[in-house]
């Protein structure tokens, strides 16, 4: 077996001047250092992200889902493109909460996007999502600062995983984009009430040959069932519209929709009180990850788990009475 060396680390300030010259390669090996759990990586991870701070924030983010089978990567490389042709530098954060052990697949996300990843203005990255969807917010919220400081303004921030991911990645955006398909039957069905009011766009993909009749239909559809929602606090009406990625249409339009939701909720005020908002819940986040480590982390807590794990399976104790005594002794050694 090969005996793999880590990568030296370099001084910080080295991270910091690399990043903000826009070298793809410093970024790289700065976002590594965030999703290490090494303690002198994490120590490294807080100090890069404070300087590069004040150079952030100057991107449109957006959060892009959809049902499986949607042609998500597709649609997210000729979106890309367009924004590269637009004379945007455009990062892509892939987020998968159900490949922890992989870390995901930088490889699998560069195969898919072949045309894109080969851009100087393009930079894909899987996110890791740690153990925990508290994980996903803050490690993919600080690698998207250091893309905004490199340089980047538009951030594309995709789930692959369905359920809970979209609500950390709504937590985290600006934009919400929703993709859907036609023609699968109730166009309602397999798409939950959660996901549908977080949308501030639907598209309905593959919107070409045979499917273009189906797909105005659940245009419709969809239009109709997001008018049942009440008016988002952004003041922002929902859109729904209809695209082809493999054809290349219908794409200008959704960066278009972008651009107009941009521009109501920065003349509006919504866009800096939310993204305060985000923040604040960010600390909050912090805080939680930070506590769960402290309490996990501890040999005596580990030892004492898997005793009462013996004890609540030979019925000697109830699972609510060992939490209880667990976090009371936990409380003792402060």
């Amino acid at each position: 077996m090969k005996n793999y060396k880590r990568k030296r680390r370099l001084p910080v300030q080295d991270y910091i001047d690399g990043i903000l010259r826009g070298d793809r390669v410093i970024l790289s090996r700065a976002i590594t250092i965030i999703e290490s759990n090494l303690e002198g990586d994490k120590i490294l991870a807080k100090e890069i992200v404070q300087q590069i701070l004040p150079s952030s924030g100057k991107s449109i983010r957006i959060g892009i889902t959809g049902v499986p089978g949607v042609g998500k990567s597709t649609f997210i490389e000729v979106f890309g493109l367009h924004l590269v042709k637009e004379g945007h530098k455009v990062a892509i954060l892939s987020i998968d909460p159900s490949s922890q052990r992989s870390r995901g697949s930088i490889l699998g996300d560069k195969t898919r996007m072949e045309q894109l990843a080969i851009l100087q203005e393009a930079y894909i990255r899987p996110s890791a999502s740690g153990d925990t969807l508290g994980g996903v917010s803050n490690k993919t919220g600080e690698t998207m600062l250091l893309c905004e400081a490199a340089g980047y303004d538009v951030i594309l921030i995709e789930t692959v995983g369905v359920g809970q991911s979209e609500t950390a990645v709504h937590g985290m955006t600006d934009f919400f984009l929703l993709l859907m398909l036609s023609g699968a039957g109730d166009e309602l069905q397999g798409i939950k009430k959660g996901i549908m009011e977080m949308a501030d766009m639907v598209v309905i993909n593959k919107a070409d040959g045979d499917n273009v009749r189906m797909s105005k239909m659940a245009r419709l559809q969809y239009q109709n069932a997001l008018h049942i929602f009440p008016q988002s606090e952004s003041g922002w009406s929902p859109v729904v519209s209809t695209a082809s990625a493999l054809k290349n249409t219908g794409i200008s339009n959704v960066w278009d929709e972008i651009l107009k939701f941009k521009e109501l909720i920065e003349e509006n005020g919504y866009f800096l009180k939310n993204r305060n908002h985000q923040q604040i819940k960010w600390m909050y986040n912090n805080i939680n990850e930070e506590l769960k480590q402290l309490f996990y982390g501890s040999k005596d807590i580990k030892s004492q788990l898997n005793e009462l794990e013996e004890d609540i399976v030979s019925a000697k104790i109830s699972p609510v009475k060992a939490a209880q005594k667990i976090l009371e002794d936990f409380k003792k050694s402060f």
